[in-house]
């Protein structure tokens, strides 16, 4: 079983959304560095495995106490699914199957008309496999004032570009962070 909680942002949007129409980066700044400090709590807790986490969600192997969820409440989680199924290949790019048999799946970058697969995703596992998907992009040309919509080839892969991917027998197992010093990775 794994556990998909969100954080509750519904009122942080309704303030952007009625905030004027210039962006204020030290109001986003500000949000997404609190989003970050709020769910450290959730990041190295020896109290569950934590399989994927992003600004606002945590997927995890059991659910979370009581006191941190409530589905109203800004700054508690809301328990969104009950996963039997979870693959998670990098930031933004998973596969997940619910314990009611919906799939879901997410991949930065790529249209979510696209169809994807439970294959599509195990067969990422793989050192040096790849899948590759046509999708249509809208291309904006300012200068000659028009817009085109090119058929354009994306390729997801699994990269090492932001942590060290560790495999056996060919089989993506887990990764580990980079250990950085003076701007220099030492383990890559």
């Amino acid at each position: 079983m794994l556990v998909k909680h969100r954080a509750k942002s519904k009122d942080v949007n309704t303030l952007l959304d009625n905030a004027s129409e210039t962006h204020n980066i030290a109001i986003a700044s500000a949000i997404t560095a609190y989003a970050r400090i709020h769910m450290s709590q959730f990041k190295n807790n020896s109290d569950y495995n934590l399989y994927y986490t992003d600004t606002d969600s945590i997927y995890i192997d059991k659910p979370l106490d009581d006191s941190l969820v409530n589905n109203k409440l800004l700054s508690k989680l809301k328990l969104e699914n009950i996963i039997n199924k979870g693959i998670f290949l990098a930031p933004k790019v998973y596969y997940l199957e619910t314990e009611d048999g919906k799939v879901i799946y997410k991949v930065k970058g790529l249209s979510h008309n696209i169809n994807l697969t439970q294959n599509d995703f195990t067969n990422l596992l793989y050192k040096d496999t790849f899948v590759q998907k046509y999708q249509n992009k809208w291309r904006k040309h300012i200068e000659e004032g028009n817009i085109s919509v090119i058929n354009q080839l994306y390729t997801l892969k699994v990269t090492d570009n932001k942590r060290k991917l560790i495999f056996k027998n060919d089989m993506l197992i887990g990764t580990n962070p980079y250990t950085i010093n003076n701007d220099e990775i030492i383990n890559k």
